[in-house]
């Protein structure tokens, strides 16, 4: 754990306002593990009585203030035991912002404030099967949309800088119907991952385009060139390169 003062672990507090705001809408919760699977990649389970008796449905986010409730980040839950007050999610750090620093160094004991679950993508209106595409921020949901309803087929396409440490990630969560597409360039697995797309759409999967905007408008563009339904196709972008505030 990181000493209180270090550059990492801020001492700041929120001021009046945030603490009433946090306070109002916000759950507090307590860091009960931060397991590194891989790599960037960090299973973070946290407990609280006000995370029990949720009611949380495979594909909503929840934001976690940084230290203020006007800063906070945005993650998707894999798991939620609503009897036991217990969430878990799959954090990746991606880079030196706040939400990649919170997902390095949290450690068990440190307390938290949730706002959420809340709508993001609605999954429960796809037609089996179910193709994801992401990239490292999608391997959450990828999970929830496989375990939270064991029967229902989904296959993942993900775009990753590590090939090796993602699939030693998803082989720690049971993720094993999972391509993984390098990011050597942006043509070639662009490509690679057109033609996963084609692969499903041949099958009649509906699909769920999520992680870098840039990629989403590609096979976005790509589905409408094979004249899929919109009906089919769900799409949110967790991020874009040079750009924050995405929810």
């Amino acid at each position: 754990m990181l000493a209180a003062g270090s550059p990492e672990r801020p001492t700041k507090e929120p001021g009046r306002l945030s603490k009433a705001l946090m306070r109002l809408w916000m759950k507090p919760a307590t860091i009960v593990a931060n397991d590194r699977l891989a790599d960037r990649f960090h299973l973070i389970t946290l407990e609280g009585p006000a995370l029990a008796d949720v009611v949380w449905l495979p594909g909503q986010k929840v934001q976690i203030a940084m230290g203020s409730a006007f800063t906070a980040r945005t993650y998707t839950p894999i798991e939620w035991n609503a009897s036991a007050g217990r969430m878990c999610l799959l954090g990746y750090a991606h880079g030196d912002g706040p939400g990649s620093t919170w997902v390095r160094t949290v450690a068990p004991g440190d307390q938290c404030d949730i706002f959420g679950p809340r709508a993001s993508l609605d999954l429960s209106r796809l037609y089996d099967p179910l193709f994801i595409t992401g990239d490292e921020t999608s391997m959450g949901l990828a999970y929830a949309a496989t375990y939270q309803a064991p029967i229902r087929r989904v296959t993942t396409c993900l775009e990753v800088g590590d090939v090796e440490a993602a699939r030693l990630a998803a082989g720690h969560l049971g993720l094993h119907d999972v391509v993984f597409c390098s990011r050597a360039g942006h043509v070639p697995h662009i490509a690679a991952m057109q033609a996963t797309l084609s692969e499903a759409a041949a099958v009649g999967a509906s699909f769920v385009l999520t992680g870098n905007a840039g990629t989403i408008q590609a096979l976005r563009q790509n589905l409408r060139l094979q004249s899929i339904s919109a009906a089919r196709i769900r799409t949110k972008a967790y991020w874009a390169p040079g750009k924050t505030g995405f929810d």
